[in-house]
């Protein structure tokens, strides 16, 4: 494994696409096993190549050589829409370069949600300065799952 040091963090690419969905799908797999995916793995690659990665600002980070890939970041406006890493890459920083990146391309603030189940995701964007402040019933969800809604000011 390549140190956290040599991972760049980069905008995706079209041929990152691929690589992105299947980072996400291992993560979703690891983190969040109890909570049911609403498409297949098939379908979150097609949203990957077809709108992820070429309309919204998508970042990587890529280790480089045969690893590839080993995390995503995608930013709305004002709302940090996807954070996952590979699990083996859980623990090494990634998540906060990706953090810092966040708030450095969105100083005034911004918001996400993550499944209220998804403790550890509560730790590490609580570390960062987010604070809870709407829980939901996940009806407004594809998953239907409980919710929280995070929300970082500078």
């Amino acid at each position: 494994m390549s140190t956290e040091s040599t991972v760049a963090l980069r905008r995706a690419c079209d041929t990152d696409a691929r690589a992105a969905a299947d980072v996400w799908l291992r993560s979703f797999a690891a983190a969040l096993p109890s909570v049911a995916r609403p498409h297949s793995d098939d379908a979150v690659r097609a949203w990957f190549r077809d709108v992820v990665v070429p309309q919204e600002e998508t970042w990587v980070a890529d280790a480089g050589g045969d690893t590839g890939v080993v995390g995503l970041m995608v930013l709305g406006d004002d709302v940090l829409e996807q954070l996952y890493l590979a699990p083996d890459w859980r623990g090494h920083g990634l998540g906060d370069r990706f953090v810092t990146l966040a708030k450095e391309r969105r100083p005034h603030g911004l918001s996400l949600w993550t499944f209220q189940i998804n403790h550890p995701a509560h730790r590490f964007y609580e570390r960062h300065g987010f604070v809870a402040t709407e829980h939901t019933d996940g009806s407004g969800n594809e998953e239907r799952e409980p919710d929280v809604r995070y929300v970082w000011k500078p």
